[in-house]
């Protein structure tokens, strides 16, 4: 080697070395190379799509710019989700893990806790309990009811034994429930009494079922079924029992075998099964895992549906760090009672209940009277201004406004995560200012395991979705006939795509639904429409699918305005309208009835029941004014203002049919619902004002 390329060569391992202050000793230090193919973005790097010709239009995380992430980075070893759970039972294996205040008899008293080291033996009893009935490896077990330990303990069953969990939502309704079973070919379904009666109706339509486990379930009380129909019923607790008597050895699954098929309903149509690896799920909680800690210290509530990707990513994640992890009783009506028992100190929701708890406080203090209003104003501000000059706040405000708003989930919640549909910047902001924790919004989806892409905890900007999780890369693509394209000034826009070891493997038994939103170089492409703002973060603006053009050529972003609507102090839930027939949008508001009674008294109001009270044309008035000061707080264009609004007392829920899962309004099932009162509006606004809206 001539002298000079070994100069060169010493040169570029120095570029790598720091000097210590003594000079006796040398450290390695990080010293990004391949800068030719990276641009930083703040948050994000920007990649070319292909080496030699792309444009430079990739965006990674700037946490990991050269490789996306698919294993914990301090535990690479964890490749599975039986990896994971091993790693918490031996490192955990005397902390708290699974919660709850339901005792045997029903009754509600205060959280027991199940540890680690005991969930891992009831797995591994759960596992052996299938064996012994002769469910096969790769078979799938469907979970039939609500978050409570024994999902948990199902679930890391079948992952230590190589079954396929299947979550069968219990809002699905029966008729879903059998299709996703035969669909699926589920073998064994966990159930309790209350899901039982639904399964043995349509037994006879679910051939391939050959066990069905009761939950809760008492063994003297189980139906026997005739030997003819080949299906056994036993309790959950029998079946630890059977498990515990004939242990088996694990037969631990491959990262790239499939540990769940999650359907998700959609917003049409039938359900869809993603089908998700060991490997996907790991990779996107791996990813996250750089962004956001958990501590064996922490405590985490579950109730957000256990059947839904975000909670289930959770656990994921509660699992890798050894946080325990308490159940609510299963009634979101008494939600705040069991936050206050557990005073969680992880708190994740989705914007739906925060506008909720956003106005309620609102309201609290709006009825509060002068000097509380004044004192709460001024702390806020205070606050704000603080936080937003990078300066601790003064806690003499903590101690005379907020301390009594963060009891409201117990008083010790540090982090909150918002996800499943846009939360408002207001909100995030209040929530931030009022808790005092880290707040933080995420953005994903099923057929990406979760989360694509979230804040950072430094970012004080807000109404965006942050930078890509570093278990992927985003690009946005043209949609040229939605006039988006990557030239857009000052930004660049197109539908979201993502691609990486959190893309799922595609729809079960469903190519064509697959090759319809994973193309040939990998990129799934989500249906949203984003931007890019300075700093490489995620702004979602539109939705390729549910936007819908105006009589007058404008284009309608429903749910855009659905969101700054939901502030309104009478709105539990609306639904926005519009179509290429008519010019402007009306609405169907599900009213907060406790507001809506409120004002009626302060108007002096006098009506027989809630019922007259919402037809009365003064309380229309009431509720369309409030709602007009907030699209104007919005700054929403003119043709987004509703123009007549009908107000219901029935909520949107999944049992009506209205709402997915993820609390989604069905678009095409509320138009059909509500289709007389939509002809109704329209007719009215016809006669009241014959003049299109501008």
């Amino acid at each position: 080697m001539d002298s000079n390329a070994a100069q060169r060569r010493l040169k570029a391992i120095n570029g790598h070395l720091i000097t210590s202050v003594d000079s006796s000793s040398h450290q390695l230090r990080h010293n990004p190379t391949a800068g030719e193919f990276v641009s930083g973005q703040g948050y994000s790097v920007v990649l070319p799509e292909k080496l030699q010709t792309g444009k430079w239009n990739v965006f990674r995380s700037a946490r990991s710019p050269l490789k996306l992430v698919d294993r914990f980075p301090d535990h690479p070893d964890i490749g599975t989700l039986h990896d994971n759970f091993v790693h918490a039972v031996d490192t955990f294996r005397d902390y708290k893990y699974l919660g709850t205040r339901i005792r045997v008899d029903g009754t509600v008293g205060e959280y027991k806790w199940m540890t680690y080291g005991e969930a891992g033996t009831a797995r591994t009893a759960i596992g052996s309990g299938l064996l012994y009935h002769g469910i096969p490896k790769g078979a799938c077990v469907g979970l039939y009811f609500i978050n409570r330990p024994e999902w948990l303990i199902v679930d890391h069953a079948c992952s230590a034994y190589s079954y396929i969990s299947v979550p069968l939502y219990d809002t699905l309704g029966p008729d879903a429930v059998r299709y996703i079973v035969n669909h699926a070919s589920v073998q064994a379904i966990f159930c309790v009494p209350q899901t039982l009666n639904s399964i043995l109706s349509f037994l006879s339509e679910i051939p391939t079922v050959r066990l069905i486990v009761v939950v809760g379930g008492i063994d003297d009380q189980m139906p026997s079924l005739p030997s003819s129909t080949g299906v056994k019923v036993v309790t959950y607790s029998k079946l630890l029992s059977q498990g515990r008597s004939s242990l088996q050895p694990f037969c631990p699954p491959k990262p790239d075998d499939v540990a769940t098929i999650c359907y998700t309903s959609g917003t049409t149509g039938t359900p869809k099964g993603a089908v998700l690896t060991h490997g996907n799920l790991i990779s996107s909680v791996a990813g996250a895992s750089l962004c956001t800690k958990f501590y064996p210290s922490d405590v985490y509530i579950s109730y957000l549906p256990l059947a839904h990707i975000y909670e289930r990513a959770n656990q994921v994640m509660t699992v890798y760090s050894g946080t325990a992890c308490g159940f609510y009783q299963g009634d979101n009506l008494k939600l705040m009672d069991d936050v206050a028992a557990l005073r969680p100190t992880i708190f994740c929701s989705v914007p739906r209940l925060y506008n909720r708890i956003y106005a309620g406080i609102i309201n609290a203090v709006k009825t509060s009277g002068g000097l509380k209003e004044r004192l709460f104003n001024a702390a806020y501000n205070a606050k704000k201004k603080a936080i937003l000059n990078g300066k601790n706040p003064s806690p003499m405000w903590d101690r005379l406004v907020f301390n009594k708003i963060r009891e409201k989930l117990g008083g010790r919640v540090r982090f909150m995560a918002s996800g499943a549909s846009p939360l408002s910047p207001d909100v995030m902001e209040f929530l931030k200012i009022c808790f005092g924790a880290l707040v933080l919004e995420g953005y994903g989806m099923t057929e990406t395991s979760c989360v694509i892409s979230s804040l950072d905890e430094s970012d004080n900007l807000l109404g965006h979705v942050g930078s890509p999780n570093p278990a992927c890369e985003i690009k946005l693509e043209d949609v040229p006939e939605m006039s988006y394209t990557s030239e857009d000034q000052p930004y660049p826009r197109g539908e979201i795509c993502v691609r990486g070891p959190i893309v799922f493997h595609g729809y079960y038994k469903d190519e064509v639904q697959t090759k319809e939103v994973v193309d040939e170089d990998g990129w799934l492409h989500t249906g949203d429409i984003g931007l890019w703002l300075p700093g490489g973060r995620l702004k979602i603006i539109d939705r390729k699918k549910n936007i819908f053009k105006l009589a007058q050529g404008e284009y309608i972003a429903p749910e855009k305005i659905e969101n700054v609507y939901a502030k309104c102090k009478f709105v539990a839930q609306c639904f926005v309208y519009g179509d290429s027939l008519n010019s402007s949008l009306v609405a169907v508001v599900s009213v907060d009835p406790d507001v809506l009674k409120a004002w009626a008294a302060s108007e002096g109001i006098k009506y027989e029941n809630l019922e007259q009270l919402c037809n009365d044309p003064r309380a229309r008035a009431a509720v369309l004014a409030d709602m007009d000061a907030l699209g104007r707080e919005a700054q929403l264009r003119g043709f987004e203002f509703v123009k007549a609004v009908t107000l219901v007392l029935e909520p949107f829920t999944m049992e009506n049919g209205l709402l997915t899962p993820t609390f989604k309004i069905k678009r095409p099932q509320a138009k059909q619902y509500f289709a007389q009162v939509i002809s109704d509006m329209y007719a009215q606004l016809s006669t009241s004002d014959p003049s299109p809206a501008l």
